[in-house]
């Protein structure tokens, strides 16, 4: 299962040591839905590497704000405590995902 990110909790986990991947989502939005049971299996296979969950823009805003996010889904990725340059935008395959996940800790 994803980690629920919350705003209150976002910054801790970036700042943990260990990679973090966000998927900023909505349950109004389709292609999130229809990507959060590849989110939730990367989360599992990834547990013991990196963070990855789901950050809800309905439900938390000052993160998001903070980064920009204007089109969902779309997917952040950290590293030593700070954003990468590495980021993706609409609906992603698993394959795309892996393969980003994988550029994250070879960074």
């Amino acid at each position: 299962m994803a980690f629920k990110f919350t705003d209150e909790n976002v910054e801790e986990i970036i700042n943990s040591g260990k990679p973090v991947v966000i998927d900023f989502w909505a349950t109004w939005c389709g292609p999130c839905m229809n990507m959060s049971p590849t989110i939730d299996e990367l989360a599992e296979e990834y547990a013991d590497k990196v963070v990855i969950g789901k950050y809800n823009v309905d439900e938390e805003s000052d993160f998001s704000t903070q980064h920009r996010i204007m089109s969902l889904p779309t997917i952040l990725f950290f590293k030593d405590g700070k954003k990468t340059s590495l980021r993706l935008a609409g609906s992603q395959n698993k394959a795309t995902l892996v393969e980003k996940i994988e550029e994250l800790l070879n960074l």
